[in-house]
């Protein structure tokens, strides 16, 4: 029998060793408590989140609805610069047409 021929068995003996101990550790009520004070402080970072986004969102909305009435707005404008626009057009060429007959 050789040195690695027993190496297989004592690592897989450790094993079972750490892996017992490490569930009943987990299992403890210390960790029980620092699992439940761990979830709390997610729990209470998911509200925070939430609330900003919801922020975010609510602000997005306003920003998103005063720029629809700005847009509009300048529609308005320019419609009426292009209704003047082409009265005075209309104007000018009533009157040269006026000036041409009268002529």
């Amino acid at each position: 029998m050789t040195i690695k021929d027993l190496k297989h068995p004592g690592l897989f003996a450790a094993g079972v060793l750490f892996g017992t101990a490490g569930i009943k550790a987990l299992s403890s009520k210390d960790a029980k408590k620092l699992y439940t004070n761990c979830t709390a402080a997610v729990l209470r970072a998911k509200k925070v989140v939430l609330d900003t986004v919801t922020t975010i969102q609510e602000n997005a909305e306003d920003i998103y609805a005063d720029a629809k009435q700005i847009n509009e707005e300048r529609e308005a404008a320019e419609e009426a610069v292009e209704d003047v626009a082409e009265e005075t057009a209309e104007e000018a060429v009533e009157a040269e047409a006026e000036d041409t007959v009268e002529a």
